[in-house]
């Protein structure tokens, strides 16, 4: 097992869902059950499975949770992009966080293949 709270992947997540969190609280409420709910979720999907994975037996299981991490931060990518074409995001702000996002993924891969080369 793993302690999350030293793992810099786990605090640069969630450092990303709380900036996603606060990127979204100027979304219309018509968004509310939409791309709101859709895009935090995203958010929180990448820390939550990084801490499951930490907490599992094994680094073949802890890779398996990374991975979904990582398909959750393209979804959170995605969403991103589509919150700007919809003017929901500004420029900058979208700046920001597909930063964060990439940093994150790069961070994710890098991780992945440490844990793979301590078989």
């Amino acid at each position: 097992m793993h302690n999350i709270k030293e793992l810099k992947l786990w605090n640069k997540a969630i450092s990303l869902t709380v900036d996603v969190y606060k990127a979204t609280e100027s979304f219309p409420k018509e968004e509310t059950y939409g791309l709101t709910s859709q895009i935090r979720r995203s958010a929180v999907s990448i820390p939550s499975n990084i801490s499951e994975g930490a907490g599992r037996n094994s680094n073949h299981e802890f890779r398996h949770f990374l991975s979904i991490a990582n398909g959750s931060s393209y979804e959170l990518q995605t969403q991103i992009v589509i919150s700007n074409k919809l003017n929901l995001l500004t420029e900058e702000t979208t700046a920001i966080l597909l930063s964060q996002v990439d940093e994150i993924q790069k961070m994710n891969y890098s991780f992945q293949k440490t844990i793979s080369n301590k078989r």
